[in-house]
């Protein structure tokens, strides 16, 4: 028995590929562990025919608070939910990013059978793509794909949309749960799912953050102990943007947010844009749309995080 998964069993049994959860007198329903597309498709054809909803939680792992609350919340909404637990290779265009981010497999699937999950969906990069870690078509995406992160992580969001929408057509959910720490992600997922036809409900879910302000991310545990102090500084400065903008304008209040995030020793912003909700594109005035979004990237050292508000 794996080291992460002998400390949880203080609360549960695993065994032959599931967890289950034990309360003092009942053994609830057992949490599977599939690793192959053949199995995952077994499974939910079989809940399907039964006329079982199925919500899905798309994950890269290292879960933390923030993803258990997407759990919880299909938990609630589904009959089974299917979370899964894959580092999609094709969403990086930086190696170094993608070899260092944080792995951490049993810990997760211990993590998920407390939350309730019926299904942690693990399978290696081979059983997703057979053919090769590689983009293979394009997807319709709009422009919601192009700009932020679209424009400083060339291809991101193709590689996103190759891995949620294989992980529709395998698993075929009912809903599917996103946190919005993503806020660019969601949108550009549901321009996948109106141009490629696909029947599925897309559920959005606020950002979990921690006491201090910070955003849970997976990134957050390569900051070292000086780095993590000064991230908060990130949602400070939102924070602070937003009461500063009622008396000023757009541009006054874009440079106001990067000026204080870049006052702080270790903090280096990439970008922030205040932009329309839906279209994701700039906005002038704060007049020129009913819902009006500040995003941002940061730099701490060289974690990458991101960040959002809603200022209109």
């Amino acid at each position: 028995m794996h080291r992460a998964l002998s400390e949880f069993a203080c609360e549960g049994i695993f065994m032959n590929g599931r967890i289950r959860k034990r309360t003092d007198r009942i053994i609830e329903k057992a949490m599977i562990i599939l690793r192959t597309v053949s199995e995952l498709e077994s499974y939910v054809g079989r809940e399907r025919n039964n006329g079982r909803s199925i919500g899905l939680v798309p994950t890269m792992g290292a879960l933390h608070a923030g993803h258990l609350s997407l759990v919880e919340r299909a938990v609630k909404e589904n009959d089974d939910v299917i979370v899964s637990v894959f580092v999609n290779p094709t969403q990086f265009n930086n190696p170094d990013d993608l070899s260092s981010y944080p792995r951490t497999e049993e810990a997760d699937c211990a993590l998920l059978a407390r939350a309730g999950a019926s299904v942690a969906f693990v399978p290696s990069v081979e059983e997703m793509y057979p053919s090769g870690a590689k983009r293979e078509r394009e997807f319709e995406l709009g422009t919601a794909a192009e700009v932020m992160e679209g424009k400083y992580r060339p291809g991101h969001f193709q590689g996103v949309a190759q891995i949620v929408c294989r992980l529709f057509e395998i698993a075929r959910p009912t809903r599917a749960y996103f946190g919005e720490k993503d806020f660019q992600q969601i949108a550009v997922i549901k321009n996948m799912v109106e141009s490629e036809g696909l029947d599925v409900d897309i559920v959005p879910c606020p950002i979990k953050r921690a006491d201090d302000g910070l955003a849970l991310s997976s990134r957050n545990t390569l900051l070292s102990l000086e780095q993590r102090a000064i991230a908060p500084e990130i949602y400070k400065a939102l924070v602070a943007g937003v009461e500063y903008s009622r008396s000023h304008g757009v541009k006054e209040t874009h440079d106001k947010v990067v000026e204080l995030v870049n006052s702080h020793e270790g903090l280096d912003t990439e970008y922030f844009e205040i932009v329309d909700a839906r279209t994701l594109l700039p906005v002038e005035e704060w007049t020129e749309s009913p819902e009006v979004m500040g995003c941002i990237t940061v730099f701490c050292g060289k974690v990458r995080l991101i960040d959002n508000i809603k200022f209109r």
